[in-house]
């Protein structure tokens, strides 16, 4: 194809007019407005255009001097008119070939034809005809010019002008209100209010791209939602024992794990016809529309069954009756709810249809909701364990186009517990935006060690105006927590600590918190005792207490508050627990507990946090001359890591080491300016803001 042909295939110029570019011949689909205008247009034509000859206005010195001297005029009608009378002039017939009237030969092409020739229009009637009367009464009597009166209306003319108006507003009325009726008109909603907004992903559609290898870990939940697959592609398999078909799945985890992503694996997997919306779009400000839009969409999808309808963030209207915050008992978001349980298992069949729902909030769901026969499976979407953090990496790094030999899944895994999926995503992109920044022609490992500490803490703020005091207390308070972490059996292993300021803290540690599903009094109290070192060490070596400390003080109550309240650790309030895993106590204002028991809960817990702080402060008097050492190296370098600790404090006592033999770190300098090379920072960070 040549170069212009191929522009103009581009730009559609071979189309033909009101054709497709598939069928040329197709002719334009008719349109009633066409027929709107055409009418419109006469009708405006006829009123303000005469389509016959019309007469030229003169002045009264040519028709006197000119005309009526010459004998040239044969009659003249004087016509009544809604404004300004007018004196109609007719020519003698054999006198319009003189050059005296060519200029109606030009205006007119109806020459000859009867009608009138000229006028000129005068203040009244009787004027016109006392000015007549005046400029012929020296005429004889066979030479005077026959004058008649006569009186029109043009009916015609003052029909049209009546419907003019109205026309106009049909007119304006059909414009405005099909451009806002349009698919992208700001007035859709107005027609089609009650009707479902779900998106439909059809079985032709190749819309959805994802499928369930792109959904990386989540091992057990993937089991559940294939098995949701294989109901739809072959339900002989199962109904052929008695067995039926789930009504409903219900997806229920953390931000950022996967749901909605799973749920567009089911849509790329089942190949049947996929309804997705979110629980928001069934709200609207009017009465009744939510509870029509249900109705409105399981009617398509029995109609396109087997097929599955997805509704993500459920808790939108599928919040517990009667404990909606704004205390209204019976509001749209009830009645919405009413309508999708007598929907999903009411006395209507809706065999072949599959509900699937997502949401963070399951504590919140009315009980209805969640009964067997509606959502029949709850499945638990949790935070990614190790090994799945692995493959979640390896799912997003294959988009990146280089990266570098010493980029190694296992080891990114083991800096980032307690990420999730969105989390680990974020990781990649924000370490291909790292390279590019930094000019690289790959993304290489300090990359992705950068966009962890970006992420966790914060971008580097090396420009912050800092005083030396403030500099040295900062370095003391986070030596603080190294010493006590380090020296504490139960802590978590320390790997980095830093005084550049990120985001809104002025320095950070970061840990490397073990992969634990329960966790024991001992090590709670550990923690607490290696969080409260930073406060502990100004204290002791400078004599005064800084806003330093927030971030820890804010961390630490909710520790013992919790384990005083909700784990029972406490002997004096004994194996009680008010935690309300419910989520209903939310809406009480009351406390479950009497006034005498929050006062003995607020006595163990001060006990316990001062119990933690002079154990703190017992153990940086002990490590005095090592914490020191540490300090000073801190505001010498800025960052160290846990060989410097180890060369101050001696290993750790439980022997644990914050990495692993098989890791590939590599120990260098520790200035910062050589951070790239030195070893990798683990784990999530305990920041402390300096307010």
């Amino acid at each position: 194809m040549s170069e212009e042909k191929k522009h103009n295939k581009d730009f559609g110029f071979g189309k033909k007019f009101g054709g497709d570019s598939k069928d040329g011949d197709k002719k334009p689909k008719f349109n009633i407005t066409w027929v709107y205008g055409i009418v419109a247009v006469v009708l405006f034509s006829m009123l303000f255009f005469d389509f016959g000859s019309s007469p030229t206005e003169i002045t009264w010195n040519r028709f006197e001097q000119k005309m009526l001297r010459s004998h040239d005029v044969e009659k003249i009608v004087i016509v009544a008119t809604q404004n300004l009378p007018i004196a109609e002039i007719y020519i003698k017939a054999d006198r319009l070939d003189s050059p005296e009237y060519i200029d109606i030969k030009k205006q007119n092409s109806s020459v000859g034809v009867a009608g009138a020739h000229y006028f000129f229009s005068g203040g009244s009637i009787e004027s016109i005809e006392d000015r007549l009367r005046d400029a012929m009464k020296d005429f004889d009597q066979k030479d005077k010019v026959s004058v008649s009166f006569e009186k029109r209306e043009n009916n015609f003319g003052r029909a049209v002008e009546w419907l003019i108006f109205p026309l106009l507003l049909i007119g304006v009325w059909l414009f405005i209100f099909r451009r806002m009726a349009g698919p992208n008109g700001a007035g859709s909603q107005i027609f089609n209010i009650g009707k479902s907004k779900a998106k439909i992903f059809d079985k032709e559609g190749a819309e959805i791209k994802v499928d369930f290898k792109d959904v990386a870990g989540l091992a057990e939940a993937k089991v559940e939602v294939m098995e949701i697959v294989d109901f739809l592609k072959k339900p002989d398999k199962y109904t052929s024992l008695g067995g039926k078909i789930p009504k409903g799945a219900l997806l229920v985890g953390p931000p950022g794990t996967g749901k909605t992503l799973l749920a567009k694996a089911v849509a790329g997997e089942a190949h049947v016809p996929f309804f997705s919306m979110s629980g928001s779009d069934f709200v609207e400000m009017f009465v009744g529309v939510g509870a029509s839009r249900v109705r409105d969409l399981f009617k398509q999808a029995k109609e396109k069954a087997p097929c599955i309808i997805f509704i993500d963030e459920i808790d939108a209207i599928g919040r517990a009756r009667g404990k909606n915050p704004n205390m209204g008992a019976n509001d749209e978001r009830e009645n919405t709810l009413n309508q999708l349980l007598t929907e999903m298992d009411g006395f209507g069949t809706n065999s072949g249809v599959i509900i699937l729902a997502a949401t963070n909030r399951a504590d919140i769901l009315d009980r209805a909701l969640l009964r067997a026969g509606r959502f029949d499976r709850q499945i638990h979407v949790e935070l990614p364990d190790l090994n799945e953090r692995r493959e979640i990496f390896k799912v997003h790094m294959r988009p990146l186009v280089k990266l570098g030999p010493n980029v190694n899944a296992d080891t990114l895994a083991k800096q980032t517990p307690g990420f999730s999926g969105a989390d680990i995503a974020n990781v990649t992109n924000e370490a291909a935006l790292i390279a590019a920044r930094k000019n690289k022609q790959r993304v290489e490992k300090q990359d992705f060690l950068d966009a962890i500490d970006r992420i966790i803490g914060g971008l580097e703020k090396k420009n912050k105006i800092i005083s030396i005091d403030e500099k040295k207390t900062i370095a003391y308070h986070e030596a603080g927590h190294a010493t006590v972490s380090w020296v504490l059996e139960h802590a978590n292993p320390l790997i980095k600590v830093t005084i550049v300021p990120r985001g809104a803290a002025l320095g950070a540690a970061w840990y490397l918190p073990e992969e634990r599903q329960l966790t024991t009094k001992e090590q709670m109290l550990d923690e607490m005792c290696a969080t409260l070192g930073g406060r502990a060490a100004e204290e002791l070596f400078f004599g005064q207490i800084s806003t330093g400390a927030l971030n820890d003080l804010e961390k630490i109550t909710k520790q013992a508050y919790a384990m005083v309240s909700y784990y029972g650790m406490s002997d004096k309030i004994g194996n009680i627990s008010f935690y309300d895993s419910t989520g209903q106590s939310d809406y009480y204002f009351g406390k479950p507990y009497s006034e005498q028991t929050a006062k003995s809960i607020d006595d163990e817990v001060k006990e316990i946090i001062d119990i933690a702080y002079v154990r703190a402060k017992e153990l940086l008097s002990k490590y005095k001359e090592q914490h020191n050492k540490l300090g000073e190296l801190l505001l010498e370098k800025e960052v160290i890591f846990s060989e410097d600790l180890e060369k101050v404090l001696g290993p750790r006592p439980n022997g644990k080491t914050p990495y692993s033999s098989d890791d590939d770190i590599v120990v260098n300098e520790h200035d910062q300016d050589e951070q790239k090379d030195s070893i990798e920072p683990e784990g999530k960070k305990e920041v402390d803001s300096k307010e």
